[in-house]
């Protein structure tokens, strides 16, 4: 599955990346009709102390999922936006076997 991410409004984060691109790895050998997905992380500054975004839109058959979280740190963000992401997946993975 091709992965593009990108930053934005902040730096590279090379811990970030790595989770997310295994989070993914991890997603396609369970759901092996993934096509690709794009990675967004944001930075943006709240009162709350949370602002760093993970935000990720999957290519599949059919409409695409989409998943984004907001956490204190992105390497946090990233594992949340996967169990996310698992979890529409399972959804639409039971779905596609009623048809």
């Amino acid at each position: 599955m091709k992965a593009n991410i990108q930053f934005v409004n902040s730096d590279r984060n090379g811990t970030a990346e790595g989770i997310i691109n295994k989070k993914l790895d991890s997603l396609k050998r369970k759901f092996d009709w993934l096509i690709s997905a794009e990675v967004f992380f944001k930075s943006e500054k709240e009162s709350n102390g949370k602002g760093f975004i993970c935000e990720v839109r999957l290519s599949l058959p059919g409409p695409q999922i989409h998943a984004n979280c907001n956490e204190a740190s992105f390497e946090a963000a990233a594992a949340g936006v996967a169990d996310d992401l698992e979890v529409q997946l399972k959804k639409r993975k039971s779905e596609m076997l009623t048809h």
